[in-house]
């Protein structure tokens, strides 16, 4: 039985040999990643973080073949966006964009006036056994489940990916602070490999 959409696979594709893989990059060169807030008052994260870095390329554009199908594109960050901008749920995107694109840095933004600054991990918990009658205690980091204090998160986030085997020795982490009704962007913590 054929798959429905297989046609859309790049591994039934004859030109493509998934044994052979080295990556994306020739046709998208991402080399940064960007862990933010799903927040929609801080969507401009990435963009802000693009832009204090210099040499990346961000939101970029499609790159077309000549029959018009996007078969690349200039982006160079591109941005997982999670509950508090944590990098506790983002580390299988950290080890899938190592595969695919050989991330170099990673970069982990918490923004003013988060909700996840409003409650405890043990509110979260509770909250949820109350109202789903299901004990989420033990599937998540307690400490990324809210923000009791932005250095302290950011410490623990970037803490969290270098201790991961998911995050490559030779990536570059950087926390930073965003503060998003003047646009400021804070680093708090810079870990970059001798």
């Amino acid at each position: 039985m054929t798959a429905k959409y297989s046609e859309y696979e790049f591994r039934s594709q004859p030109w493509f040999d998934q044994d052979n893989f080295k990556g994306f990059n020739d046709a998208i060169p991402m080399k940064t990643m960007v862990i933010c807030c799903f927040d929609p008052r801080a969507t401009e994260a990435p963009q802000i973080v693009a832009e204090h870095f210099g040499d990346e390329v961000y939101p970029g554009q499609n790159v077309l073949d000549e029959q018009g199908n996007k078969v690349g594109h200039t982006r160079t960050l591109f941005a997982v966006y999670c509950a508090g901008g944590r990098a506790a749920s983002a580390l299988q995107s950290v080890a899938t964009m190592d595969y695919l694109f050989n991330v170099r840095k990673v970069v982990v933004v918490h923004h003013s006036f988060c909700g996840a600054t409003g409650f405890r991990p043990d509110q979260l918990i509770g909250r949820y056994h109350d109202c789903h009658h299901a004990d989420i205690t033990n599937m998540f980091d307690r400490e990324s489940l809210a923000i009791s204090n932005y250095e302290e998160s950011l410490k623990h986030d970037i803490g969290l990916l270098r201790a991961s085997p998911a995050v490559p020795e030779a990536v570059e982490l950087y926390g930073f602070f965003y503060e998003m009704n003047k646009g400021e962007l804070i680093e708090v913590v810079c870990d970059i490999p001798a």
